[in-house]
């Protein structure tokens, strides 16, 4: 089987090679006509709109898609009074589906979308490998649409990204312009299958851009209106929520909401912890279709107790904003009818605990989704809870759908760590406009409670650790930039450990540089000798053969090893006060590292970094 798949692969590929030779040519035309009739800015306008229509189309290929893998699997029974058994091995079968994609018709590692999008903006200047654009969405249709406990955002941002990238390298799109791309591909992927045009135009804005200018905005703008435009043609004009605003914000209801914040604050941090935890045990499994069996399994029996954790939970969302807390337990085989109100809460609170941990098992078991779907229902739920307790207290007459819109928006803040677009996504998603005020206010109060125990957001954490990306110094980010590899110089002479005073004068007659490193019979770096220092030594031709180079050589004090970062090799080059280090990979000698050629392209990346991409 896997030779097949292989061999299908090697077929392919010719064939994508030779039509791709044929596209290459119509883009080289393309752009030979566009060099004669649009300037450049109006160009990058209708580059961005012609991906945000691409993007609209894939995000509307994979909901239609994983709707209809739901309906057929599990929603024509999910209200029956029979219990629905094919609940217990979809997800499984959806797991060992997606490693075999993964594994042998892709090869790839499914991994985290954002995450992925953002090592490959700072380290790889924003390039996406191609089948990207398909390869997560597939996953995402076994994983989620056979009932894992994660949300379509991750494989379909990436969709868009690499929708972003591909093209923009196609048009051939320096990096700057590229990144822009990518977060017009992200923003399109948003504002189509959220139904959320302004929060997808944020999310990329706040979560892959960092820090983008007014003017950049333009482009993303455009690619999130096409996107949501091209939805409404495909049929895509449905709200995920439908929402009317049955009671009106008051200002009695600022403490809960504060409350609320911080309860949903930790709950975030619990799930992203868990979430962590999980994953870090899962790569224990070498075996990808035993990590996605186990996963499955234990999936299903989290299933069987709480059968709300199925799939992205969107249903009982809905069901709850409606006021039929009932669906709680459809195909539950512990309840068939709704329980005394503190066990009902009881089981509600506990199953928010173990969603985390299911949406944790789907990931990293080799599912193929994210964590935005989960975050929305352990948010909303909570904040359905948590109106319930207080209204049965008797301490404040709570509206439970504007707190389920509350803890929604609070738990996007705090497991995405982007308070300005759970703001705008729950306002367009639900089309609660006018909880506004109590919407900025939640967010707030979530993101400061997270903000306080972990400073970075779970896709940024690792890669900070790692220094692989920069947030906010502008300095480091341009340095972290510089690679080792593209600054070493080679073109100096070197001299055998052995050596004596006349190789070293032979050496400094072919050669224009004033530095001379000293290797031994391994080619291994043991040091250097500076022209300046025998400099009188060059015109006593009698100590020719007498003086050896081990004589005349010196170790520096600091010597620079192979993969290091720019961060510590600055650091070397000011506590040695030398303009020149040596460079060694496994002690064997590679070239030397200068100050001013790493001054030269730090100018390059500043000017680089404060140019517009459009």
């Amino acid at each position: 089987m896997p030779y097949f798949f292989e061999t299908y692969s090697d077929k392919l590929h010719t064939s994508f090679t030779h039509y791709s030779k044929k596209l290459n040519g119509t883009i080289i035309r393309f752009l030979i006509w566009k060099g004669k009739y649009l300037s450049d800015k109006n160009f990058l306008l209708v580059v961005s709109i012609f991906i945000g229509i691409l993007s609209g189309m894939a995000a509307m290929f994979l909901r239609t898609t994983v709707l209809w893998v739901e309906h057929h699997l599990a929603s024509s029974s999910q209200f029956s009074e029979n219990y629905n058994y094919g609940l217990l091995f979809y997800p499984t079968v959806g797991l060992l589906i997606t490693a075999f994609l993964a594994n042998v018709v892709f090869k790839t590692d499914f991994g985290h979308g954002f995450t992925d999008i953002l090592y490959t903006i700072s380290k790889k200047d924003g390039k996406i490998k191609f089948s990207n654009i398909y390869s997560r969405m597939l996953g995402a249709i076994f994983t989620v649409g056979f009932g894992g406990s994660a949300g379509l955002e991750a494989p379909i941002v990436m969709s868009g990204a690499a929708i972003g990238s591909n093209v923009s390298t196609a048009m051939l799109f320096a990096k700057k312009k590229r990144i822009l791309l990518i977060a017009c591909g992200v923003a399109g992927t948003i504002a189509a299958i959220f139904d959320a045009p302004i929060g997808g135009v944020i999310f990329a804005a706040e979560v892959i851009l960092f820090d983008v200018s007014i003017a950049n905005i333009v482009p993303i703008l455009l690619a999130s209106v096409a996107a949501k435009l091209t939805a409404l043609v495909l049929g895509g004009d449905d709200a995920l929520f439908t929402f009317r605003l049955k009671d009106a914000f008051q200002t009695i209801d600022v403490p809960y909401c504060i409350f609320l914040g911080v309860i949903c604050g930790f709950l975030s941090l619990y799930f992203i912890v868990v979430v962590k935890k999980v994953n870090q045990t899962a790569n224990k499994i070498p075996n990808p279709y035993l990590k996605a069996l186990i996963g499955g399994l234990v999936l299903s029996a989290l299933i069987v107790v709480f059968p709300s954790v199925y799939g992205e939970g969107t249903m009982l969302l809905k069901s709850l904003l409606n006021g039929s807390e009932i669906v709680i337990f459809a195909n539950s085989i512990i309840f068939k009818e709704l329980p005394p109100q503190w066990l009902f809460l009881t089981y509600v609170l506990v199953m928010l605990l173990f969603k985390c941990v299911a949406s944790a098992i789907t990931i990293a078991a080799g599912g193929s989704g994210g964590t935005f779907a989960p975050s929305l229902f352990l948010g909303g739920v909570l904040g359905f809870t948590f109106a319930r307790i207080i209204n049965i207290l008797g301490w404040e007459n709570l509206s439970e759908s504007n707190f389920i819109l509350f803890g929604m928006c609070a738990a996007i803040c705090g497991v995405q760590y982007a308070p300005l677009a759970a703001i705008f996504l729950i306002a367009e998603l639900t089309g609660g406009y006018e909880l506004f005020v109590p919407l900025m206010l939640i967010s707030a109060v979530t993101y400061i409670t997270v903000t306080y125990f972990e400073p970075h957001s779970p896709y940024t954490r690792e890669l900070i650790a790692k220094g692989d990306i920069i947030k906010g110094n502008q300095d480091k980010k341009v340095l972290s930039n510089l690679k080792i590899n593209k600054l070493i110089e080679k073109d100096f002479k070197t001299l055998p450990e052995k050596g004596t005073l006349k190789d070293l004068v032979n050496a400094i007659k072919l050669s224009q540089r004033n530095l001379f490193p000293v290797l031994n019979e391994e080619k291994e770096f043991v040091g250097m000798i500076i022209l300046n220092d025998v400099r009188k030594l060059m015109f006593e031709s009698e100590k020719y053969e007498t003086i050896t180079l081990r004589n005349l050589m010196q170790r520096p004090s600091e010597i620079v090893e192979y993969g290091e970062t720019m961060d510590t090799v600055m650091k070397k080059f000011e506590s040695s006060g030398a303009w020149n280090l040596p460079v060694i990979k496994n002690g064997k000698y590679l070239g030397f590292v200068s100050k001013s050629t790493i001054f030269n392209k730090y100018r390059e990346g500043m000017q680089e970094e404060n140019e517009e991409a459009w």
